[in-house]
């Protein structure tokens, strides 16, 4: 019998009894619980799996590795002078590879000290240097400190570039983890010592310490070794060759790291700080290495190519200079500025000296090469103004005129234009030997329009000058902008008694290996443009020109031998000019302003005759006293009225054309 109240005889489940209030610990927290447990694991497996994409990714197009084992040395170029001493070496210089055991323990420690202080303890990134670097970062508002550790910086430097990207910076942590795998931290560190970049051309620290202090990096001091360290921050910015100061500083602070580390203790660093590191400027087997002479370097490397084509060779390239003349220029440059530099308004200045067959023995192309590389004695185009007047004269000595031939020093007007004097001063009937020597404005200007400006220009260009030179009266003042190279030129050839030269600076290119790849032969010796200038008007040329030195504006460039020479001066003072030469030597200066700002009351046969007299004593040092006259009397004379229509056609079959003949003279006193 059932018990059911309704007495239909079946069993009814029990209704659900209402829900009551949930505990804190009820089923629902712990339903939230696990469903946060849930989507945090679901979360992080796709975390790690978008993570392993972007390794696969950045992985895929990583470089190989097998450039960890071969440096790729870029070719570096080795200038010699004409004697085969070393004047200047360009490009990256390479040291011996060194292990971490074989260099003095401070130098190892004082990049692990600055670097990388946690470098033996990492695992490649250094979380900790990572979080170090955020936090000044952003107190700084700009980026003043990275958190690469050694191996994340040898990776960088061996196989990827310096770009700042994300995609170069997870590659770099890559490599930086494989790294730390397959090599150990000694192995590492010494990769990273071997390669790193140490300024002034310098990769690893051995080739460093021998560029910097002339010893092995094995031998390097505590101080040196500080300072080498320090380089690590801004190579280029502090290379003690450019800022000895800020090199020295930034060793301090490496000094400081080590005390911090625990390396060093304080007293050791104060005493590397009291004695910080010199350079020691290395020595070649013919005596102290030469000043760079950079102006010549670059003008010389220019024209590499001009002989051999591009070539990514290292070359051993024998040049024309003479490390002791140069030496000399540089000098007597820096000598003029410290002087007068400033009280003079000087702001630059360029010297150039050749042979008379047009070898380049010296070039300073401006004052400071670390300030401006401009090289003001091969670009720069400057008026020359009375330098100029030689190739005026000699057009006139060409035309039939001689030193003795008189003129009236007077003011004149040309087509309007009214040429003056310097000072003003005109000394009336003179010879036209005088009217160079005292450089007369008056005197020049007659000549020109006497011959002709075509003729002038017509001689310019035999003697080398192919600057544009407009046809007008004014050119024998010297308006026409030239450079010192080519002007020099011009006075060589005037040495080199009227045969044309071609200046130049190379005489031999041999590669590594020693292949002679170009050598200059006797045959370009001669290569010039020829007998551009009949001898005996050159002969009478120099006679006028060693007047100009021995009594005329170039009094102040007397040298106590045979000498020639020429002053110039643009004007309001914006250029000065002494160019002149001996038997064995012409050589160029020039002063003057970038900006063509006027000097204060520069001359040429001032600040440029003293600085042109200063050089070529020095550069004719041992050398013999040579008279500018040369060959037979007669030749020196020039050709007598018998003589005359051989030379004419002797002349004429060397290609020069002219319608005067060798004997004509004109001595008039009023042309």
């Amino acid at each position: 019998m059932s018990n059911d109240a309704d007495g239909d005889g079946l069993e009814r489940p029990a209704p659900p009894s209402k829900p009551g209030p949930k505990s804190k610990d009820g089923t629902s927290r712990r339903g939230w619980l696990a469903g946060l447990v849930y989507w945090t694991i679901v979360l992080a497996v796709w975390g790690v799996i978008a993570a392993m994409g972007v390794v696969v990714w950045y992985a895929y197009d990583l470089p190989s590795v097998d450039k960890l084992s071969a440096i790729q040395r870029k070719p570096t170029l080795t200038l010699l002078d004409y004697k085969g001493r070393q004047i200047a070496r360009l490009g990256d210089v390479y040291g011996e590879p060194v292990q971490v055991n074989q260099l003095p323990a401070h130098l190892p420690r004082a990049v692990v000290a600055t670097e990388d202080r946690r470098f033996y303890s990492h695992f490649g990134v250094d979380p900790i240097g990572l979080a170090r670097a955020m936090v000044t970062n952003l107190m700084a508002g700009r980026v003043v400190q990275g958190g690469s550790t050694i191996s994340q910086q040898l990776a960088k430097n061996v196989f990827l570039t310096h770009q700042r990207t994300l995609k170069r910076k997870a590659q770099e942590v890559l490599l930086a983890l494989w790294l730390e795998a397959n090599f150990s931290k000694d192995q590492i560190l010494t990769l990273y010592l071997n390669r790193v970049y140490l300024g002034a051309g310098a990769y690893g620290v051995d080739a460093a310490a021998r560029r910097y202090f002339n010893k092995p990096a094995t031998k390097v001091n505590l101080a040196e070794a500080a300072m080498l360290a320090g380089l690590l921050k801004a190579p280029t910015r502090l290379a003690p060759t450019r800022d000895l100061k800020a090199a020295r500083n930034r060793a301090a602070v490496v000094l400081s790291n080590m005390v911090a580390a625990g390396y060093i203790d304080a007293a050791v660093a104060k005493g590397a700080k009291a004695r910080p590191a010199s350079l020691r400027r290395p020595r070649s087997r013919n005596g102290p290495a030469a000043r760079p002479a950079r102006y010549y370097a670059d003008w010389v490397v220019d024209r590499l190519t001009d002989y051999l084509g591009p070539t990514e060779r290292s070359l051993v390239i024998t040049t024309t200079l003479d490390r002791d003349m140069q030496n000399a220029a540089e000098a007597a440059m820096a000598a003029l500025f410290a002087s007068v530099g400033k009280k003079r308004k000087i702001g630059q200045g360029a010297l150039l000296a050749m042979t008379p067959n047009g070898a380049v023995r010296a070039m300073v192309g401006g004052r400071n090469y670390g300030k401006s590389q401009y090289n003001r004695a091969t670009q720069a185009r400057r008026q020359p103004g009375s330098a100029f007047k030689p190739v005026v004269f000699l057009a006139g000595l060409e035309a039939g005129l001689r030193p003795d031939s008189k003129f009236i020093d007077k003011p004149i007007t040309v087509n309007g234009w009214s040429p003056k004097n310097y000072a003003g001063k005109y000394r009336g009937r003179i010879t036209y030997a005088q009217a160079l020597a005292f450089s007369s404005n008056s005197v020049a200007v007659q000549v020109l329009e006497k011959v002709g400006a075509d003729e002038v220009v017509i001689t310019a260009r035999r003697l080398g000058l192919t600057t544009p030179i407009p046809r007008n009266p004014s050119i024998a003042l010297g308006s026409a902008e030239v450079n010192l190279l080519q002007l020099t030129s011009v006075y060589a050839t005037l040495a080199n008694h009227g045969r044309g030269i071609l200046a130049h600076g190379i005489l031999e290119v041999r590669d590594n290996k020693g292949n002679v790849l170009y050598r200059r032969s006797r045959a370009d010796a001669f290569s010039g443009s020829g007998q551009v200038a009949r001898p005996w008007h050159v002969n009478e040329l120099g006679k006028m020109l060693a007047g100009a030195i021995r009594a005329g504006t170039g009094r102040n460039a007397r040298i106590g031998r045979p000498a020639a020479g020429k002053t110039g001066t643009s004007q309001d003072y914006r250029d000065a000019w002494f160019l002149g030469y001996t038997n064995q030597l012409a050589t160029g200066v020039w002063l003057g302003n970038d900006n063509g700002a006027p000097m204060h009351r520069v001359t040429g046969g001032g600040a440029p005759a003293r600085l042109w007299r200063d050089f070529m004593k020095l550069a004719h040092k041992g050398m013999p006293a040579r008279p500018l006259s040369y060959g037979s009397k007669a030749a020196q004379q020039g050709p007598s009225l018998g003589t005359g229509n051989l030379i004419e056609r002797l002349w004429k079959s060397l290609g020069a054309t002219s319608s005067i003949k060798p004997g004509d003279t004109h001595s008039r006193e009023d042309p």
